[in-house]
């Protein structure tokens, strides 16, 4: 029939995106059900999936189209109302180049990288990455960074925490926090204090060193614009034995005295104003920086350079055995997520700005706050702090003026910071304009005045005095940004070029697929990424009335109730702003359970010997004790393991941690009894939410039994996973948790069907994260993949991801050992290959495997997690037949190469596994002297010659990059000493 005869309802589209977004159609869908050998998806479920866990399917509704989805969307972005911002506290309005807007934020060649564990195929975000350490280092004046941490409030737990780890005050449990520190940093402090223990003392900075202390936290310049000298009560405390920690203004550091030149021994503070818009709190990268010596006590992750296999300067991160993936609760913290993306940003707008640019930026700043202080003084208004870089806050006592101002202001559509007692703030930023600054005279002072002309005498006034309102003894003087990379990439045509090239060494979803087990790399949609740069979504201030955020409210408020309809709980925090920080705050909520009832001394938490480190790392960040739980020889937890564990323990459990399908990659037939038996013996049961993409719509951690989950946004729900970052872990509790979820200081948390739906608005919870709804700007990602699929499309996802691991299962088991299977030989959404009997038999390791894929196009899968000498592969209901096909082609391909080890056709070293990945360096070197040609070692399958991806560097060695630890930019210099090394 021609279609011009087919009738308009049949060419309706309302599942258009559901096709979309799911790899395979219903051809492949079928030839993949009879090569696993189900003859429907329902018979694969019910062949996988446990009966007696089996849910009846979901009501988040209909499913709309991309177009319906943007324009609904659109339509409650609208009811945010975007005032001009001069709040400060941490937030500021900020231009982002559009040069990094459009070839980075909005590109998926960065957006949709994985954190750099394979690093010879991601040199580009490691460069960018280690200019942001570059950048920390120098504005700081420390001697080495981190790659990124959450957020400010966040980096401010952790210097916290460094410090009682390197503390020579090892008695003191007592930790000092100035007055003048923001007040979102201080909630998150408090918190975390109280879970490891420690007494929080508050009080007047110049009084810090009268208290004995392991540590103390100062914020410069303070949380209301004051800036004073700080290095006499830093030496104060350090003769004390204290740590010294400083949260910090990045942009200002390049007109005043770094912290590191004060005597600090730790500085952080958040890189949001270099480029990345506010976005209602996040996601914002936060700078951390210390002593070289403190390095192994350092939170998160450090990108250092190394060298490969042919001696020339290769990036990785560095120091891994310091992280929570290996160290499980002795660790020095937690984090899985950090803000790469972000980071890479801010490291792009330094780059591109350039010393001198950020000076003039700042200088610019500076003078504008300069300009309204005397302004205000010519008209006797009181001014509370005569020094000051950028944030300026007048004194008025009385209240009926003070709603007077704030009346004003609302009227020329301005906010101010208003929650200072007798007083109100006003913060400049990158943004703000002349015109802007004549309205706050009129705000402040009265209309019917010629401000302009006032603005222009005041200017010409200051230049001519040469008044500052930076003290002389804190202005700086040392250079910063001096190398090259700050200083070659002025012009957009540069700038382009050089987030092109650094792009071109990584290897992204745009590419290929990445198959990483527990990690679901999946599709990160067009049109759920539009919305994240909307200016209703990004230019609102975290701290910003309420009413004016009407539409984060209704788009929380919705999208937690889908959440809580796929979960099966009773209420959710959007909060956390990291899969890692929603465990701690399911944990939290535990804690304050039990000791709500009377229980404090329950502080024995359950994990099996599987799980993820952030596991065992986030119990230790709540004090609680880890017993390990054995694993049976199919993978799954040992019951009886479990339960004598559980009774031995049982006056002192507090919960149990488990992941649901198991870290193994099956369904555990017995997870309601594992429920059931932690349940028995007084304790509350956590689930991992890393698999819930084999969950939503086919069962939920609700249905199964389980009190409290997170949910990775960036996995299940489609948040892309940015190199490394950003991530959002909201958590779901049932009822009787739901009173323990976190709350917020600065503002009350009754959207989001948090603690109102359930009649509570307890504050005395605190703040896990900076902001109180965490990373908002990026929750319309998964806001948009829930609209566009509905019910019928999120059931659907999860049993085509299903499927597509069981199709890789089946595809490979001929070849390698899949390590655990479920009932009836299934597994779930992911799959183990087993590589240690391959290992034994040809000396081929796991790594040689992982480097070799690299040749064939892909990213390896999860290695040695969570068994070590195997790989695990998760395709995710994104990847099409097609592709499914080219990597078990590469795999198969893989295993007959490790054949010819075996067989000693090649011998152990000269052979393609061992010398990959192959660089054109390789290719074009006169001396190949192989014994395999060129064309194997690069094109090793016909499919690679359509779709060459080159890694830029051979194989890092990564104990020489331990040994020898650079975290900052090499010079020209340095380059050459590697390649003669």
């Amino acid at each position: 029939m021609p279609f011009s005869n087919v009738s308009l309802n049949s060419l309706e589209q309302k599942n258009d995106f559901i096709r979309r977004h799911i790899g395979p159609g219903r051809p492949e869908i079928a030839a993949m059900l009879d090569t696993v050998g189900a003859s429907s998806i329902d018979d694969l479920m019910t062949q996988t999936v446990p009966a007696s866990i089996r849910s009846e399917g979901l009501n988040v509704g209909e499913a709309f189209t991309e177009v319906e989805a943007l324009a609904a969307l659109k339509d409650i972005a609208s009811q945010n109302q975007v005032k001009r911002s001069f709040i400060g506290m941490g937030y500021y309005n900020t231009h982002t180049p559009n040069v990094i807007l459009r070839n980075v934020l909005e590109n998926p060649g960065w957006y949709t990288a994985y954190t750099p564990y394979q690093p010879e195929i991601a040199q580009g975000r490691l460069q960018a990455i280690l200019n942001f350490q570059q950048t920390t280092i120098d504005l700081t004046g420390m001697e080495l960074a981190s790659a990124s941490l959450l957020d400010e409030a966040t980096a401010a737990a952790e210097a916290m925490a460094l410090a009682k780890r390197v503390s020579k005050n090892k008695k003191c449990n007592s930790f000092f926090v100035a007055n003048n520190v923001h007040p979102q940093t201080k909630d998150v402090i408090q918190t975390r204090a109280d879970m490891f223990g420690f007494d929080v003392i508050y009080g007047d900075a110049v009084h810090a060193a009268e208290h004995d202390v392991f540590g103390a936290l100062l914020q410069y310049p303070g949380t209301e614009g004051e800036l004073h000298d700080i290095s006499e009560i830093i030496a104060g405390l350090q003769s004390n034995k204290a740590i010294v920690t400083v949260a910090t203004d990045l942009l200002g550091l390049t007109l005043i005295k770094p912290p590191g030149e004060l005597g600090a021994d730790v500085v952080f503070g958040s890189a949001q104003r270099f480029g990345v818009p506010m976005g209602y709190g996040g996601p914002h990268a936060a700078f951390f920086a210390t002593r070289d010596s403190y390095k192994r006590s350092l939170p998160g992750r450090i990108i250092g350079v190394s060298k490969d296999t042919r001696g020339r300067p290769a990036l990785r991160m560095a120091l891994q055995t310091r992280e929570q993936h290996i160290r499980r609760e002795k660790a020095n913290s937690n984090i899985c997520t950090a803000q790469v993306l972000l980071a890479n940003m801010a490291s792009f707008f330094a780059v591109y700005h350039g010393p001198i640019g950020l000076t003039q930026m700042a200088s610019r700043i500076h003078r504008l706050a300069n300009i309204f202080v005397q302004g205000l003084k010519v008209n006797n208004v009181s001014v509370r702090n005569e020094t000051f870089f950028d944030t300026v806050t007048v004194n008025v006592a009385d209240e009926a003026v003070k709603a007077d101002i704030i009346a004003r202001a609302a009227a020329l559509d301005m906010n101010l910071r208003t929650n200072i007692d007798g007083a109100l703030s006003v913060a400049f930023d990158e943004t703000t304009t002349r015109e802007d600054l004549a309205d706050l005279f009129s705000v402040f002072l009265g209309a019917g005045v010629d401000y302009a002309t006032l603005i222009e005498e005041i200017d010409a006034q200051l230049t001519a005095s040469g008044t500052n309102g930076i003290p002389d003894s804190l202005v700086r003087e040392s250079e910063f940004l001096t190398h090259d990379v700050f200083n070659s990439y002025h012009s957009e045509t540069e700038m382009l070029r050089y987030i092109k090239s650094l792009e071109d060494k990584d290897l992204a979803l745009n590419h290929s697929m990445i198959a990483l087990g527990s990690c679901t790399m999946k599709l990160n949609a067009t049109a759920e990424m539009i919305p994240v740069t909307w200016p209703e979504f990004g230019q609102l201030h975290p701290f910003a009335p309420v009413e004016q955020a009407g539409g984060y409210k209704q788009m929380i408020d919705e999208l937690t109730e889908w959440l809580i309809d796929i979960t099966g709980y009773d209420a959710m925090s959007m909060q956390p702003n990291s899969g890692a920080q929603g465990e701690y705050a399911g944990l939290l909520a535990i804690k304050r359970y039990h000791a709500s009832r009377g229980d404090d001394h329950r502080d024995v938490v359950l994990i099996p010997q599987s799980a993820h480190g952030t596991n065992p790392a986030s119990a230790q960040m709540v004090s609680y004790k880890v017993v390990v739980v054995n694993c049976d020889n199919e993978g799954n937890v040992d019951l009886v393991d479990l339960r004598n564990k559980a009774e031995e323990v049982a006056d002192n459990l507090a919960c149990a941690m488990i992941t649901y399908p198991s870290t193994h990659g099956v369904y555990e037939e017995t997870v309601k009894e594992i429920c059931d038996i932690v349940h028995e013996f007084g304790g509350q049961v956590y689930m991992d939410g890393a698999n819930m993409n084999a969950q939503v719509g086919v069962t939920s951690p609700g249905l199964i039994g389980s009190d409290v989950s997170h949910l990775n946004l960036h996995k299940t729900f489609c948040i892309p996973h940015g190199g490394g970052g950003p991530g959002m872990g909201p958590i779901g509790v049932k009822a009787h948790l739901a009173p323990f979820l976190p709350n917020h200081t600065q503002v009350e948390i009754t959207a989001g069907g948090t603690h109102d739906q359930l009649g509570d608005s307890d504050n005395r919870n605190g703040a896990v994260s900076a902001a109180p709804w965490g990373s908002a700007s990026i929750l319309p990602i998964s806001y948009m993949y829930i609209k566009m699929m509905g019910s019928e499309g999120l059931k659907r996802a999860s049993e085509v991801a299903i499927l597509n691991a069981n199709y890789i299962a089946k595809q490979l088991e001929g070849h390698y050992p899949i390590l655990y299977k479920g009932q009836n030989g299934r597994v779930a959404h992911e799959c183990i290959i087993d590589l240690r009997p391959i290992k034994e038999a040809s000396g081929v390791t796991e790594m040689d495997v992982a480097k070799r894929l690299n040749d064939y196009g892909f990213h390896a899968p999860t290695m040695s997690f969570p068994v070590a000498g195997t790989l695990m592969i998760e395709p995710t209901e994104s990847e099409a037949k097609v592709e499914l096909d080219r990597f078990i082609e590469a795999m198969i391909g893989i295993r007959n190469e490790i054949a010819k080890v075996e067989s000693g056709e090649w011998d152990s070293i000269d052979n393609p596994l061992h010398n990959a990945p192959h660089t054109l360096a390789d290719i074009v070197d006169a001396q190949w002297g192989r014994s395999y040609s060129r064309e194997l070692a690069a094109y090793p399958v016909e499919a690679v010659k359509r779709n060459k991806f080159w890694p830029s560097v051979n194989r890092i060695d990564d104990v020489y990059g331990d040994r020898n630890l650079v975290c900052s930019c090499p010079d020209l210099d340095s380059y050459r000493d590697f390649a003669e090394d």
